[in-house]
């Protein structure tokens, strides 16, 4: 009897820890943010890790320049790491859907099969996160079906190499993919819901300065998560734009938007699809107002 219950035990224990060494007893939401300067963690890897512990965060996207040395990035993981925060590699431009734009993403993978061979368990990067925003190529006025496919080949090659790589794969997207329509050699649908089904995580830019706007405007997206059993992350801008007065939460200061979050994830609570709030990004988020 007590080999028995000490089998069932191990096996809930076995069942709890995570890959990265955490458990799942206590399932954590990401509280994430894009790091775009990579030489901050050059110029004061201390300062930059100080300032994302205090702002609890758990998981950041780290932009790749292939002209920092490996191990600037292996220190920043490991310390990272100890702090309890994922550092996912990130890249992407519009003009990777480009006819030739592919080979940047070879480019990323050539350059993660290196670092990822040559670094200890504890620096290694935890995931791929993409920004390819296909709608800003200039392609995609002039013929927009071709370059939705040509993004759709780029991810579906991307997520060929991550699951190499034996990585997750995730994409940031905005709010409005759903109503963008496809119909070619990957079938036909909205966008919002090839992209979502053919990444393990996506980001959504909804990027305006309210709860209400924003539940509204990533509920479609929550639902197709949930079908899928995918997750989505709710991302916020903070930057200065010339776009409208909806769109940052650069007016209104940090604690509007930590009460506005705060709103976004009560209400999704609930939603399985749902995996937590992103904040673009590092640099505008240290100097927005209080």
């Amino acid at each position: 009897m007590k080999k028995i219950q000490f089998f069932v035990v191990a096996v809930v224990l076995a069942a709890l820890v995570s890959p990265q060494g955490g458990t799942q007893a206590a399932v954590q939401k990401d509280q994430a943010t894009w790091l775009w300067n990579p030489w901050m963690i050059v110029n004061d890897e201390a300062g930059t890790l100080t300032f994302l512990e205090s702002k609890r965060v758990n998981k950041v996207y780290v932009q790749i320049d292939q002209d920092i040395p490996m191990k600037v990035y292996r220190s920043f993981i490991k310390k990272a790491f100890a702090k309890g925060i994922r550092v996912y590699a990130l890249d992407g431009a519009s003009d990777w859907v480009a006819p030739k734009g592919y080979t940047s993403l070879n480019e990323l993978i050539k350059w993660l099969i290196r670092y990822q061979s040559g670094s200890a368990a504890t620096q290694k990067f935890a995931g791929i996160h993409l920004d390819v925003e296909p709608y800003l190529y200039s392609g995609w006025t002039t013929n927009q079906a071709a370059a939705v496919e040509s993004y759709q080949a780029l991810l579906t090659k991307a997520k060929s190499s991550a699951a190499s790589l034996k990585l997750p794969l995730e994409a940031d997207m905005p709010f409005w993919f759903d109503e963008i329509s496809y119909k070619n050699t990957y079938g036909n649908g909205k966008l919002a819901e090839w992209v979502i089904a053919n990444t393990n995580s996506v980001t959504i830019m909804a990027y305006r300065d309210s709860a209400p706007l924003i539940i509204e405007i990533v509920k479609n997206e929550m639902d197709i998560a949930e079908k899928y059993g995918k997750y989505i992350v709710v991302g916020v801008e903070t930057g200065q734009t010339s776009e409208g007065d909806a769109i940052s939460f650069f007016e209104e200061g940090e604690a509007v938007m930590n009460q506005e979050l705060s709103a976004v994830q009560n209400h999704y609570a609930s939603s399985a699809g749902f995996n937590g709030t992103a904040v673009h990004h590092v640099g505008s988020w240290m100097t927005m107002n209080p």
